[in-house]
């Protein structure tokens, strides 16, 4: 007993807080709590090397360098491992570590977060035992380096209430941390996939970490954006789960209004101030109060999703989640599936039940988007749950009440399609109680000064930069190029020229070469000649030729998406 050290007369840190440290790629402090001073017994100063060989022995020290290794060259969290940590007060405990990724403005790697947690009881032999200490898991105070991650992050308890919730949290959700902790998740985030497809109950239900999962939010000032999250689940050192914490961040590219547009000439995540954009910003509060089926056409890039978006936004099932379908990104054998659910063994491959869009769009809105590329077979199935408002998982018995409203889209000429015989004219008109036509923006040219501002303040808070304008010989390219891609062209025109401007001002140089960005001088005809059938061999062909095979181009020319151009050119050989 008297090699023991004498126990402190300040209150033991571990008592009630992890242990956690920042460190740079070379393992230097970036930055540290108190916890880790106690630990290592000198104080933490930013640019030390920090003594992970003194607290650690082999092989937990190489578990542990491989550990943050894998984080800073992956970006994934590293959790779960459990190691003895040898204190400078003479203990050895065993704890979990955590390898958590730090990110900055751009999204790169710059470093890691390094946290123990949750030890069993102290280990006798090697160093003697002070007492038995206990490293739990507890919401962070103001002062802690969680706090100032530049990503936000908060924790939940195993019955969904919010146990802890940084600053970044507060500032992208608009909750204090005051207002969130003990609140169930859900009511603060108000997300599309809440109680549905939520990504902490994946995390809970597999215990394995998701990673990118993108999901809407409802802010607290009732404004809709989309976040980036990663989950992961929250074990003690039994295994025991206590919870779980998701990151997220702001998506990148995700569109709202420049501060300076007169609120005349935006709506939502909208910019426009053409008389044809006025008259849909009239008509979409109308269109959101109703719970009629809407139609949107237009072509591809010219945001028929923004609208749909807006239109659910605005109307009375807000609150409920807004659920995208793109028709066309899913194999005909699984949309069926993706759309309706399927039961346990419905057929091979599924493995348990799942539920389809329909049903996680309950109290909410469905989108439909390139409704044009449905077979007619999925359209009767469709046209049927419409007017009945019930359907059924694919190999289920048991009706499900349609509790959506269904909003959807095209960049085809669905007219056309019926001549034709590809689209269901009953389909179309159980459809089209409402249509909404989005212009080219070729069509509405005065809107292009103000999209262009609009995209310089998006693309400086991205990118860190202080461009101005454009010059005027860009703006004058940009009043005549036809914008086959429209709004989402010019967009990718303006970040090409981000990456390479150096002052204020975008010039020709800076815009993307030629076999990327198309010159007006090309002359290349905006539709196929009127005597051939858009899906035929001779179509495609004319359609490759004109874009010199490139097929994003080829497909909005034919006013198809990518992937049926694809399906076309896999029957005709032409791949």
């Amino acid at each position: 007993m008297a090699d023991m050290p004498k126990p402190s007369s300040h209150p033991n840190p571990l008592q009630t807080m992890d242990a956690v440290v920042a460190l740079s790629p070379a393992l230097s402090v970036m930055s540290a709590n108190h916890v880790i001073r106690w630990i290592i017994g000198r104080e933490p100063k930013p640019g030390m090397t920090f003594p992970i060989d003194a607290l650690l022995e082999e092989p937990e020290l190489t578990r542990v360098r491989a550990s943050i290794r894998h984080t800073l060259e992956t970006g994934q969290t590293e959790i779960g491992y459990t190691v003895n940590l040898l204190c400078d007060a003479g203990i050895t405990l065993s704890c979990n570590y955590t390898v958590y990724p730090v990110f900055d403005q751009k999204q790169f790697v710059i470093g890691v977060i390094l946290s123990f947690r949750n030890p069993a009881p102290p280990i006798s032999g090697g160093r003697s035992v002070q007492s038995r200490v206990s490293l739990r898991h507890n919401p962070p105070d103001h002062d802690t380096l969680i706090d100032k991650l530049p990503e936000a992050v908060f924790t939940i308890t195993p019955h969904w209430r919010i146990s802890s919730f940084n600053q970044m949290a507060e500032k992208i959700t608009g909750y204090a941390r005051e207002e969130a902790i003990g609140k169930y998740c859900w009511e603060v985030f108000h997300s599309d996939k809440c109680k549905l497809t939520c990504p902490l109950r994946t995390a809970l239900d597999s215990g394995q970490t998701a990673m990118d999962q993108e999901v809407r939010i409802l802010n607290k000032a009732g404004i809709r954006q989309a976040i980036l999250v990663n989950t992961s689940v929250l074990r003690d050192a039994t295994g025991f789960v206590m919870g779980a914490v998701e990151t997220f961040r702001p998506l990148t590219g995700e569109i709202h209004p420049p501060d300076g547009v007169d609120y005349h000439y935006s709506f939502a995540d909208i910019v426009g101030k053409s008389e044809s954009m006025q008259r849909l910003f009239e008509a979409v509060p109308d269109i959101a109060a109703s719970e009629a089926n809407v139609l949107i056409t237009g072509e591809s890039g010219t945001g028929k999703d923004l609208f749909a978006r807006a239109i659910h936004n605005h109307s009375l099932r807000s609150k409920g989640p807004f659920i995208a379908v793109n028709c066309s990104s899913f194999a005909e054998t699984l949309l069926e599936s993706e759309l309706f659910g399927h039961e346990k063994a419905a057929f091979t491959g599924a493995e348990r039940y799942k539920q389809g869009r329909f049903e996680m769009a309950k109290g909410g809105t469905i989108f439909l988007d390139e409704i044009g590329d449905l077979k007619r077979e999925l359209q009767v199935k469709l046209l049927r749950i419409i007017e009945q408002r019930e359907f059924e998982r694919v190999g289920g018995t048991r009706t499900i009440p349609l509790q959506a409203r269904i909003i959807s889209a095209t960049n085809m000429n669905l007219a056309e399609a019926i001549q034709e015989g590809r689209f269901r004219e009953d389909f179309y008109y159980r459809l089209k109680t409402v249509t909404l036509t989005i212009p080219p923006l070729r069509d509405r040219r005065e809107d292009i000064p103000l999209l262009v501002s609009y995209f310089i303040k998006k693309l400086n808070q991205r990118y860190h930069k202080n461009v101005r304008s454009v010059d005027t010989k860009v703006m004058r390219f940009f009043q005549k190029y036809p914008f086959p891609g429209n709004v989402r062209e010019l967009e990718r025109a303006l970040e090409h020229a981000f990456v390479f401007v150096k002052g204020p001002v975008i010039f020709m140089s800076n815009l993307p070469a030629r076999e990327e960005f198309t010159r007006p001088d090309d002359h290349r005809q905006a539709a196929p000649p009127s005597n051939l059938n858009r899906k035929s061999k001779d179509a495609v062909l004319w359609a490759l030729a004109q874009t010199d095979g490139r097929r994003k181009e080829a497909a909005e020319l034919l006013r198809m998406s990518r992937t049926s151009l694809w399906r076309l050119m896999k029957n005709y050989g032409l791949e």
